[in-house]
């Protein structure tokens, strides 16, 4: 209902025969793919060939069709929450992965030992998904910062006035960025009070953690499969609408059935 009125259509002015696989079936591969993390291959029989379902995800990601559904989806889904359409405040922060098989842009990350890529998120107050780049794991957070607020127009989000960061992000070539490109909002970087050790969530920084936490439950991204940080990009994307999805259309609960052991017959005569 959401997704398939924003997947493009066939354009019949350029010759060729008319499309006869449903994008709906189309969509529901893909997300099953990020879902359970199974390769291309393995996808059941009743959904469209799995060399179809490829060249869609090779198409979309060209064209930014998941981009463009994430960010329609987005203020629907805090609409629900009782917000208001536009984020106001922001968090942005990254997370290092493992490579599964090699790839383009690879690096490793000294501080977290990882060898792998960088995912590098920013996210609105209630944690759902507004820009991803996929840089390799040695990148500089502040460095690929830039790259982030880059997809982040002023027009596009007329409110936001602040994004929230941690000290990585104290950087002044990164602050320079910002003043030269003109994005209107500012960093505030929330640090962990000084002595502290244990765990402690930290005002509205907690959020981007949380998200991480979300997609740590779709199996296609408990590590980097993908060869390019491009189609790493849209796995993140494709993850996030599959959120956003079920929180706009949540599931029937099922009603409980209670287990109980069968009781025993009486005997006739006992």
């Amino acid at each position: 209902m959401f997704v398939f009125p924003l997947l493009p259509r066939d354009r019949r002015r350029q010759p060729g025969r008319p499309r006869k696989i449903d994008l709906r079936e189309v969509a529901n591969a893909l997300f099953y793919h990020v879902r359970e993390g199974c390769t291309w291959r393995a996808l059941p029989h009743d959904l469209p060939p799995w060399k179809t379902v490829y060249n869609y995800f090779q198409w979309w990601n060209w064209d930014g069709t998941w981009q463009k559904i994430l960010d329609v989806l987005r203020p629907l889904a805090r609409v629900q929450a009782g917000r208001g359409p536009m984020p106001s405040a922001a968090a942005i922060d990254s997370q290092s992965v493992k490579t599964a098989t090699g790839g383009k842009e690879r690096g490793t990350d000294g501080g977290k030992k990882v060898k792998g890529r960088k995912r590098h998120i920013l996210v609105d107050s209630l944690g759902f998904l507004i820009a991803v780049v996929v840089t390799a794991a040695n990148v500089d957070d502040a460095r690929a910062a830039q790259d982030i607020f880059a997809q982040v127009r002023g027009r596009d989000f007329p409110l936001l006035r602040v994004v929230f960061a941690d000290h990585k992000y104290h950087n002044y070539e990164l602050y320079d960025w910002l003043r030269l490109h003109r994005r209107p909002y500012r960093l505030e970087i929330v640090s962990r009070p000084k002595g502290e050790t244990a765990f402690k969530p930290l005002p509205v920084r907690w959020v981007v953690e949380r998200t991480y936490a979300w997609q740590g439950r779709y199996r296609g991204l408990s590590k980097d499969y993908e060869h390019t940080p491009e189609a790493s990009e849209t796995v993140v994307r494709i993850a996030a609408v599959h959120h956003l999805l079920q929180r706009l259309r949540p599931k029937r609960k099922a009603r409980s059935q209670r287990f109980r052991f069968k009781r025993r017959r009486k005997r006739a005569g006992s």
